[in-house]
């Protein structure tokens, strides 16, 4: 099994984690998304990834070669097909909130800090650090008004899912574009529990071998 990645890829992050937490041993495959114009736009990548992004997993399934692209469902594909530990959980309910949890950080905030959003946030005029800055600290406003009564050890009280999976690199991105954390008590405790986790430790960052000094 291949992981195409890049070290400081929120998304690949994701799947990282989620590998780690099923069991699951992998090839990391470093696709830098800077250097030379960004490895994600070349030809050869283009043809794994249509939308020029990591992560791709890329495995082998009934003797064929299968690849997944976007972290939401090469995560879920690891769920349904290696369902021990469980990173869903199993009430309708919770699930959907999961989900929901899922979502606010996958489509509500890590889009908008993108690379290329950025760079054309710049082009236009405007100060991309900031446009950054201020989405992020409203998603997390969000995110933290929504597990305030519901966590513990994990956002979802003490099980661990899929949502805490999302939450980790994003507490990350904040850090680096500067957001202040002191309105989210909630999330930075949560994400410090994690930390002591041995597969969110080995998916962090800063411990990937295309890892690059600050």
């Amino acid at each position: 099994m291949k992981l195409y990645g890049y070290w400081r890829s929120s998304s690949a992050w994701r799947v990282r984690i989620a590998l780690g937490l099923k069991g699951v041993a992998f090839e990391n495959v470093p696709v830098h998304l800077v250097r030379g114009g960004g490895e994600q736009f070349r030809p050869e990548f283009v043809e794994l990834s249509p939308l020029s992004q990591v992560p791709v997993l890329e495995f082998e399934r009934d003797g064929r070669r299968e690849r997944l692209t976007q972290s939401v469902a090469i995560i879920e594909y690891l769920e349904e097909t290696i369902p021990e530990p469980p990173l869903l959980p199993r009430d309708p309910l919770s699930r959907a909130r999961c989900r929901e949890l899922v979502e606010m950080v996958n489509s509500g905030i890590q889009p908008l800090q993108n690379r290329l959003v950025l760079e054309r946030v710049a082009q236009g005029g405007m100060d991309s650090r900031a446009f950054a800055q201020e989405f992020i600290a409203r998603g997390l406003s969000a995110l933290e008004a929504r597990v305030r009564a519901s966590a513990g050890d994990t956002l979802l009280g003490s099980a661990l899912t899929l949502a805490d999976i999302y939450l980790v690199p994003q507490l990350y991105n904040a850090r680096r574009f500067g957001v202040p954390l002191e309105p989210f008590p909630t999330l930075v405790r949560v994400d410090a529990s994690l930390a002591a986790r041995p597969a969110f430790a080995a998916a962090h960052a800063d411990r990937q071998p295309d890892a690059e000094p600050a």
